[in-house]
């Protein structure tokens, strides 16, 4: 029998998810590994992990990989990108690893331009650390630093990281995913690769926010996280292009 599809060389042969049933990291490393064998640049590869379940790519990936301090992967990633500017480099961050404690790093790497590409995964919570609020938790949202939910006269509004970056002149691609449907997982990959070929040609920074679920810390069965998904983190964080300057 003629087999016609296989586990991408971008991800360990032997190992098996330790994500949360339900979690979309698993898919969403499996679109990276197709995007860089597709494009023969497994060998050239650096990821900068951010802190957190992202943080578990180290266990899975075939390539480069490394860590970085808790919100510092966009600065880590710049440095590696200009020592090494012949390498693809990208970034692998949560919510509040991106734009939380991170915040800083993300947006003087975005105003500068760095040619560097970001995979910003989007659940609306702290996952392995423990579930608190992060920026992009929904209004009305619990989690253990809101039990009883996001208040926005007490804890603001959700962040919209696209729509901030697009604020800045620098960056040249921009786009916001999901992973909830076949078709949304179809885009995902067309978007990751797009991404990185924008860094290729030189063309500067890149981000592709991916929304996913968290079924552990939103409390939800993995199909429960799905509708969830669709009706309130999609209504929050509609998909599209939000720059292509590529």
């Amino acid at each position: 029998m003629e087999k016609v599809y296989s586990r991408t060389k971008g991800i360990e042969r032997d190992m098996v998810s330790g994500f949360c049933p339900g979690c979309m990291h698993g898919t969403i490393f499996k679109l990276i590994g197709e995007v860089l064998e597709e494009m023969e640049l497994l060998e050239r590869t650096i990821t900068v992990q951010g802190v957190g379940c992202c943080g578990l790519a180290m266990e899975y990936v075939t390539y480069d990989c490394t860590t970085s301090p808790h919100g510092r992967a966009c600065a880590v990633a710049t440095g590696v990108k200009r020592a090494a500017p012949d390498r693809l480099v990208y970034t692998y961050q949560g919510d509040g690893d991106l734009a939380s404690i991170g915040l800083a790093e993300t947006m003087s790497a975005a105003n500068r331009g760095e040619n560097i590409s970001v995979i910003f995964v989007n659940n609306g919570i702290y996952g392995m650390t423990g579930g608190q609020m992060a920026p992009t938790t929904l209004p009305g949202m619990k989690a253990t630093t809101a039990p009883e939910g996001r208040k926005v006269e007490e804890h603001g509004y959700p962040m919209h990281m696209c729509e901030i970056l697009d604020q800045l002149k620098a960056p040249a691609y921009l786009e916001r995913t999901s992973c909830n449907r076949p078709a949304n997982v179809r885009r995902t990959r067309a978007a990751i690769r797009k991404a990185f070929a924008c860094q290729m040609e030189g063309r500067g920074f890149s981000m592709v926010e991916i929304v996913t679920s968290c079924p552990t810390n939103w409390g939800l069965s993995p199909l429960e996280a799905l509708d969830f998904l669709e009706e309130k983190m999609l209504a929050e964080f509609p998909l599209g292009v939000i720059r292509d300057r590529t």
